[in-house]
């Protein structure tokens, strides 16, 4: 019986290094109906010379004559790609023999299930799971992303606690399986948003069609992690803090979701506070970077929250309160510290 199409993409950026490491595993993937396919984002290392040399005959290669972005990037190639399924997954992520088809099957069980994402580990240490997405992804009120078995930096080690298969809020794009139909109605990514909580605002959108979004932890892959924009990139620090506002100002259904924006941006200041106590003053100048070009650009943004608004079908739930003070003041670091943490994820 020949399996439904799964285009499985990586996303390369100078990284070819990581490509000479993990591809083998996706080409080891015990799945009969799979394509590869790796695009180039305008790389300037051998990427490309390397491929053709050593994967031609096993792979499918597209290569843009720019860098677009994680978000621009995906969206150019998916448009040229056809299957039944999408799995998006970073040049850094060590993939098991038998990661896919627990996906595949999950999918086929639920045609509302827009995008899953597996149990993400740590490939520098197993034991643990990785930042960019855990076991599952949600967010809180102001737009704060945490995980199961991931809240802000702590990490925690996996013992089965979130083996459960289970409704999440976003999926990570780390390692991103997604429905084409959901992707193409969905319109794709947003380009503005170029790299960094692309995927939570296209799950969110997702969400609000009446699609859902799951983890399937039958599935396991390790993430390194870092590939691209290290931990700690002030780059990487503008990106989640324009992105942060872009995607509250874009999605949050309140109408009195300007006082939800305040809010978060006054949060932003207590942070700015804090890396100038940790003497980190070019971090507190590239988060002042991000919310001028933010508001350079909110009309855009705006005309984008109007379209969405008008499309409603679902208001997804998020945490109805706040993770930072979950975690700085009251101390819980872990997901099972949450009271209400089977609920989330749920509609209303």
């Amino acid at each position: 019986m020949v399996s439904p199409k799964v285009a499985v993409v990586v996303l390369n950026y100078n990284t070819q290094n990581l490509l000479e490491k993990y591809l083998n595993y996706i080409l080891d993937t015990e799945y009969n109906n799979m394509d590869i396919w790796v695009v180039d984002n305008a790389s300037s290392d051998n990427s490309i010379a390397f491929l053709e040399s050593k994967f031609h005959e096993q792979i499918k290669i597209l290569v843009s004559a720019e860098n677009r972005g994680y978000a621009g990037g995906y969206n150019w190639a998916l448009n040229q790609i056809k299957a039944e399924f999408y799995v998006l997954i970073n040049s850094d992520v060590r993939v098991s023999r038998n990661w896919l088809m627990p996906l595949v099957n999950l999918a086929l069980k639920n045609s509302k299930i827009g995008a899953i994402q597996p149990k993400i580990l740590d490939d520098k240490n197993p034991k643990y799971f990785e930042y960019a997405g855990a076991s599952g992804g949600y967010i809180d009120k102001w737009g704060y992303p945490f995980c199961r078995g991931r809240i802000f930096d702590s990490l925690e080690e996996d013992s089965g606690q979130y083996n459960d298969t289970k409704r999440v809020f976003w999926a990570s794009g780390a390692c991103l399986f997604i429905r084409a139909d959901a992707f193409k109605k969905s319109n794709g990514f947003d380009t503005d948003f170029f790299a960094h909580m692309e995927e939570i605002d296209l799950c969110w959108r997702m969400q609000n069609l009446g699609y859902q979004i799951y983890v399937e932890p039958k599935s396991k892959v390790y993430h390194l992690g870092g590939g691209t924009l290290s931990e700690g990139s002030h780059l990487k620090y503008y990106f989640n803090f324009r992105n942060s506002l872009m995607l509250l100002t874009k999605n949050l259904a309140s109408p009195f979701w300007f006082f939800t924006l305040f809010w978060r941006m006054v949060l932003d200041g207590i942070s700015s506070v804090k890396f100038l106590i940790d003497g980190k003053p070019m971090v507190v100048f590239t988060i002042l970077k991000a919310h001028v070009k933010f508001w350079s650009t909110i009309r855009t943004t705006i005309t984008k929250r109007k379209k969405i608004q008008m499309s409603l079908n679902s208001k997804p739930k998020l945490l109805n309160r706040s993770i930072i003070w979950v975690y700085f003041v009251r101390g819980k670091n872990k997901f099972t510290d949450l009271s209400d943490a089977e609920w989330l994820g749920d509609s209303h």
